[in-house]
This record gives C-alpha cells, structure tokens and sequence, in this order.
C-alpha cells in the first residue's frame, strides 16, 4: 500500500480501537480528509471482520467507481481483485474481493435477501451529509438489523459536514470521531452579480480572472449540464494556449468523465466544468482553485402530481464548503464564490434531505417487503412526509403491486426483484404476459437511465429504442452507455418476444406504467394535452409527435401549471380501454349550462381525470337537477346565492361564536358552506328546477337548519340580533362590521350606559359607534366609560353649539337618556 500522508490517518487508529469496543460509530472529516479511500482499507485487518467483507455505501456512481479503482490502486490491483464496486449498469467483483463498493439501490436488495447480511462484517455509509434517499433507507434498515439480528455488525456513518444532531438522536450515544481536515488553507472571494449582470455571464468572467491570477487546473461548478455547455461554448477559442476545457456531468460517456478526473498534462491546465456530481468523494488531480457558481439542481416531487421536477435554487453553507474544500486538497488554494458575503450568511445550513422532497414509491414497496406498512413501522433521521407517503401507497395499489392493506402482493413481490422503479417492473411484469417481454425490457432499461439523446432530439420515445436496437446510430451516444443499457434487457428480459411489435406495442405498454400520464390533445392547432391526473402538458411545436391526439408522457418537467413533455410514446385510445379496463369508471355528471340557463346530465367514461367518452342524457331526474344546481352555485360561487340582510347577520354571528367554540358550532366559511350545499341548502331547493327559482330561497331558514334548537337558543344568547338600549329600544347589532359587532345609536340615547355591552359570555366587547342628531358618526368605542370620562367632553364642546335643541349635560353619567329634543324627551 502507497504511504501518502492523508489527513485522516492520524485518525485511523483511533477508529480501529473504538470498533473493537462498540459496534456504531460517526465519522466526521471535512472535504479531501481521505475518509473514503482510506477508512475501509484500515479496516481490512480487524480481527472483528472474521474475513467477512466490507460494504460501503456511495451515493454515487462516478465516485463508487472512482473510490474503488483508488483503493484497488493503493493495493497494487486492479478493481475487481480485493477492492470491488457494484451498480446498476457496472459490476467488478470476484472471489478474491472484501470491500465492495455499492450504489444505488444495490444495499437495499442485499439485505432484503440477507436481512442479517451474513457474509458482512460493516457496513459504511459515505457522503452521508447528502442524505440520498437510499441513503436514509439504507442506515434504517441497517440499523433495525444491527438492533434485531446481528449485535456484532459494525456501522460506520461518514461525512464531511455532518449534522450530527439528528442522527445522533437515531443512533443514540454513539462516538462521535472527528479529522482535523485539511491540510492546506483555501483563500475566499466574493464575486457577486450586479443588479443587470446574468449569471452564466458572471461565470464566464471569473473563470478568466482566475485563470490570469491564479496558478493550476480549477472546478467550475454550476446547477446542470445545460448551464455547462452554454459555458463551453462561450470559452471555447477564448482561453490561453495550454489550457483544456473537461466538462463533467453523469450524461457523459465514461471515458469522457474519466478524461475530467484525471490530471492535466504536463505544460497544461483543466478548466472542469463540473455538476454536483464532482462536490463529494472525487479526487480530481490537479485541481487549486474553485469556481462556484452557488446554484444546485434538485429533484422536488409533487405527491398531487404524481410528478418530480428539477428546482434550481441556491445551495446550503454544506455543500458551499463541500465545493470550496475541493481546492485545498494537495497545495493551499483559492474558492470565488459568485454570491456576496452578506448572503452566505443567509444561506441554509444543510441542504433538505431526498426523503422529504422525493417520489417514496420505490421506498414504499421496499418498507412492505420488508413488513413495515406505515412510516413509524421504523426509525428515521427525518419521517417520509405523510402526503408523499399516501401517494405512494396510491399508485402502488393502482399498479396490483400493494393490496388494500398495505401489505406486498405476490405481483408486488416479483416486480421489487426487478431492481427497477415500480412503475417500470409492473411495465415488465405485464410485458411478459403480452408477449412483449424483450420490448418491455427496453422500455424499462431506457427510462431508468437518462436521456441518450437529450430534449433536444425531441420526445419521441421510439427514437431512443432504435438506438438501443442497433437499428440506427448516433454519433453522440456513448457506446458503453448503449451497452450498459443492452445488459440490462438481458437480466430483465427471461425470454423473447412472442408477438412482434407494432408501432403502437410501446405506448400500450408505457400506458402501464404510467397510467396517470396518459395525455389527450386539447381542441387547437397548438400540441396542448390534458393529462389523466387532472394536470396540463405541451410539447414543443416543431416536434414530430406534436401532431398526435393522444400519448402516453413518461418524462415531463413537473411544473404545476402546464408540464413540458421531455419524453412521450403514441398511445392508442382504444386499446387503453381493453388494457385498462378495471381503472375506467363510468358515471353520470350533473352540471349547470349558463348558456341554456338549465341542467344538463352527461355521462362520462372516465380514466382518472381524463374523459374518453361523453354524452348528454336527454332529461335529468330530480335528484340530477338538484345536483345541478349544487354545481351551479359551486361553479357561480357563494355570493351569486340571494343573502338578505338577515342571512348576512345569521352567517356572521354563527362565525364569532365558532371562532370562540369551534368543537361547539359549525363552521360558515365560504369553503365548507361550498363543500356541504347538500346538507344545509339542498333540503330547500327539492322544488326547484331553474335558477330563478334558487334566488327565492330564505337563506337564513336554511342556515338556521344545521343548528338544532337547542343551539338555535343557545345562539341568541350568546351573540343576540338586537340589545335594548337605555331609550328602551331594541337596536340590531351588526356583525358583519369591521371589527364587529357594532351597535350605532344616537349619543344621547346611551346616557346613563356606563359600561360597554359584550357579547358571547363576556368574551366579546360590542364597538359603539356614537351619532350626532343627524345620524352622523361621533366617536367610535368599545369603552363607554373611559369615552364618558374623557372624550365626552370634546364632543360636548363642538356639537352643544350646533344642536342646542338637544341635551349635553355635564354629567352623562346620571343623566337621562333620550331619543329626541329636549322638548320630547324620552
């Protein structure tokens, strides 16, 4: 093994001794420490191992490959001897090997398979800090494992800027070990934008001022691989002689990443152009100075959509010195940050984890194999949001693959051994019963991985399968991608196709998978579609399948108003009738035609929120024409219903006291008067067939209806219609006033009131507002007393003059109350 001092090999021994004692242990070690390369060949001569193997979780897959030729490296071998990696498209391992590498979901069927994975000894987590979603699955299970059936199996969770706090809370009273880091100082600057300046722009600008100032290859990170190649483009002919351009993104092929991690000729400098995809784990050579463009691209998924966008925004201070310790790694180095020093205090401390933000369907149908069927059936750092989870379950029992239990189905069972997502597996498991089983495979193997060709190739799906059927090429496809992609249909394909495909087999079967993305052309020229599950989708204009009425959309950008479509398969209507029979719901909708001024019935054949086939019945029931009407006031609103003044006053008084007793009264907004019309406006419209006769319905009656009499009582005691005032008279109070209820009466009607009226057992006080003999505003209170005391007196001044007819005394207090002139008195 090569002996180059890393930080973390102080540490190493400390670590090694602590394992002997204790079973789990956190491992904190900033960026370029060595923990991923160094911490499992340390732990190779444990005698606690008992020549079982290590397993070491990376999020992902350039780094799982990278770390393991590393550590292969350091043996003097080549990967696949003692050092081995497994994912989804690339597996070297052998007899010979004891550290294994895994991503993806790879830990996760091991110990499904294995639950006290027998033939480990430790399982280390790495990068934990980004919190990957088979991240926080994995150390779930791992740990229930530990807990229940294997008391020796040693855990080690590793990070450069871990929140300890929280999975510490997991974990319990673990030892917590730290590296002191790195060894060379990273000098900071900050280049924010100007007011006009675009960000791209900025990127380009930096890039050369570091190139001028600064010696050695840099780390240029921005959000995407779109952001990179506008970049390139922009450099390209523009740098010195001797320095490269290496863009670096997971879309590349592999020798093209492995071109941008290794280092520069002699005589040259790297400009690499990098995602996030070079923030953790990868040793890039050469690499001194940082260009951080402080942007991050994240997956956000929408459990009302069904659907995940990608989310540009800012990064967390984590990640922003995860990307700043890349340039201190070998020699002191420099980090430019295009943000200003103001706003990085104002950045998040950590970067939200996969598990709350994420599709959970994959997680879902883990969890019930694994027996657990509600999220607190285990231990998390952070629960799965409940909303997440129930779509989840949804989809899950709409694809046969839960029962209505929330238990694995047999079909469940045989899809998760897939390895794929759900939705895919159910695709391969029907494909197989259709006798499209190698068409089905390609579908699958295709859309687990990105795009071969990009959204600038446009959305037709059948594009990409000719590629991977040798049947066309494509200059721009890597030939290991292609087959990576061919081994995959291997394993999921037993055996070959018994129908030969049509042009239409692959949207049949992508209808399958994606039941609630099956899209019907809009009425207009323009490639508008509504989608199954209520939402809208485009395509772009120019693109081939634009004149198609309908498609099944399997990629598409998630944005909640109208979705772009990235990938699509033309989908025959009549055949989604046959194949999805069983989610095809027929009923009759009754709806208020403004035009025609009556209701109309029609009855619609339904997929989701899709309608297949509409007609209109030729006279409606009364209970169609009740339910019309209902619509009618949904569609018009609240207010197009005739309230009277009294109706008005009811609603109100009923809102006070729910807002004091909310257990004790119904509530009167206008969201739950909407949502239950039948309860309480219903029972008056059972005569009624047109609208003009729903105007003629006393509102107050029918709210009065929910409350029984009791209430009915027990309201006018607590928030009365009228209150007599010293006069003798009974003055309407107004709760629908601001700051209600108000009472108004002439100031010299209330003489000899010392307190302020209130309402709903005291709790409310009534505002007064006092009037002058001519019905015009005075004051305004909801503390007579204090107004007798002190503002009584100004008022007195001014009007005494102006209406001498009536009564200011002095004392209004003890004086007598009237409702005229002094002349009329009382």
């Amino acid at each position: 093994m090569k002996n180059t001092m890393l930080p973390i090999d102080p540490l190493l021994p400390d670590l090694q001794q602590t394992l002997k004692s204790t079973t789990t242990v956190l491992l904190q070690a900033p960026p370029g420490a060595g923990k991923t390369t160094r911490v499992p060949l340390a732990l190779l001569d444990a005698s606690w191992r008992r020549q079982r193997k290590i397993l070491m979780l990376e999020p992902r897959r350039l780094a799982a490959r990278s770390a393991a030729r590393y550590m292969a490296s350091q043996l003097g071998e080549r990967a696949g001897q003692t050092v081995g990696y497994r994912t989804r498209l690339d597996t070297k391992v052998s007899a010979r090997t004891q550290i294994e590498v895994v991503t993806e979901g790879i830990l996760t069927r091991l110990i499904q398979d294995d639950p006290e994975l027998t033939g480990y000894a430790a399982v280390l987590f790495d990068e934990f800090h980004e919190r990957s979603l088979q991240g926080d699955l994995g150390l779930a299970l791992v740990r229930e494992s530990q807990q229940a059936l294997r008391e020796d199996l040693r855990l080690v969770v590793m990070s450069a800027t871990l929140d300890t706090a929280p999975i510490a809370r997991l974990l319990g009273d673990v030892p917590v070990l730290t590296s002191e880091g790195r060894s060379f100082p990273v000098e900071t600057f900050y280049r924010p934008l100007s007011r006009d300046a675009r960000l791209l722009d900025q990127v380009v600008a930096v890039i050369h001022e570091a190139i001028a100032e600064q010696d050695g290859s840099l780390l240029v990170f921005l959000p995407g691989a779109g952001e990179i190649r506008r970049v390139e483009s922009a450099l390209r002919g523009t740098l010195p002689a001797g320095v490269r351009l290496a863009p670096l993104y997971g879309n590349l092929r592999n020798d093209e990443q492995d071109q941008a991690i290794a280092p520069a000729a002699d005589g040259e400098r790297k400009v690499v152009l990098a995602t996030a995809i070079a923030e953790t784990s990868l040793t890039i050579e050469g690499i001194r100075v940082v260009v951080d463009s402080g942007q991050q691209r994240r997956a956000v998924f929408d459990p009302n959509s069904g659907m995940t966008r990608l989310v540009t925004g800012r990064l967390s201070k984590a990640s922003a010195e995860q990307r700043r310790g890349r340039a201190g790694r070998v020699e002191p180095g420099v980090c430019y940050r295009l943000w200003s020093e103001s706003e990085q205090f104002g950045l998040a401390d950590f970067t939200a984890p996969d598990i709350v933000q994420a599709d959970l369907a994959p997680l879902v149908l883990e969890l019930a194999q694994w027996g657990a069927r509600k999220p607190d059936d285990l231990e998390w750092i952070d629960p799965p949001p409940v909303a997440h989870w129930q779509q989840a379950t949804d989809l899950l029992q709409w694809l046969d693959l839960l029962n209505d239990d929330g238990s694995i189905s047999d079909h469940g069972k045989a899809a998760r051994q897939l390895g794929i997502h759900p939705r895919l597996a159910h695709m391969v498991l029907r494909g197989r019963t259709w006798g499209l089983a190698r068409l089905a495979a390609e579908l699958a193997a295709l859309l687990e991985e990105r795009d071969l060709l990009g959204p600038r190739a446009g959305a037709d799906l059948h594009l990409r399968w000719q590629l991977l059927r040798g049947e066309t090429r494509d200059p721009r496809v890597d030939r290991q991608r292609l087959q990576a992609l061919q081994r995959s249909v291997q394993r999921l394909a037993t055996v070959d196709d018994t129908v030969i495909p049509g042009s239409e087999d692959a949207g049949r079967l992508l209808a399958q998978a994606y039941p609630d993305r099956i899209a019907r052309k809009r009425s207009g020229q323009a490639p508008r579609y509504q989608l199954s599950n209520g939402r809208g989708a485009v395509l772009a204009e120019e693109d081939r399948l634009a004149r198609e009425s309908w498609l099944v959309a399997v990629d598409l950008d998630g944005q909640a108003r109208e979705s772009r479509i990235y990938l699509a398969a033309v989908v025959n209507p009549d055949r989604l009738e046959q194949d999805l029979a069983v989610h095809i719901v027929s009923h009759d909708e009754c709806l208020w035609d403004d035009q025609r001024g009556r209701v109309v019935v029609r009855r619609q054949k339904r997929l989701g929120q899709l309608v297949l086939e509409e007609t209109t019945l030729p006279s409606p029931d009364a209970a169609q024409v009740l339910a019309g009407l209902l619509a009618a006031v949904r569609q018009k609103g609240l207010q197009s219903l005739p309230w009277s003044e009294e109706s008005r006053q009811l609603r109100a008084r009923l809102a006070l006291v729910h807002r004091l007793w909310p257990e004790q009264w119904p509530a009167v907004d206008d969201d739950t008067l909407l949502a239950e019309l039948e309860q309480w406006l219903g029972p008056f419209l059972t005569s009624a067939s047109r609208w003009a006769e729903l105007q003629k319905v006393d509102l107050a009656t029918a709210l009065s209806s929910v409350l029984d009499y009791r209430l009915q009582t027990r309201l006018a005691e607590l928030a009365p219609a009228t209150l007599t005032i010293p006069t003798g008279q009974s003055v309407r109070l107004d709760y629908t006033a601001e700051q209600g209820p108000v009472l108004a009466a002439k100031l010299q009607a209330l003489f000899g009131w010392t307190e302020t009226p209130r309402v709903a057992n005291g709790q409310v006080p009534v505002v007064i507002h006092l009037l002058s003999p001519a019905q015009r505003p005075l004051a305004v209170t909801s503390d007579l007393s204090s107004f007798w005391r002190n503002g009584y007196v100004e008022v007195r001044k001014d009007m005494r003059g102006r209406y001498p007819k009536h009564p200011w005394p002095e004392d209004p207090f003890t004086a007598e109350a009237r409702q005229g002139t002094k002349k009329q008195g009382r």
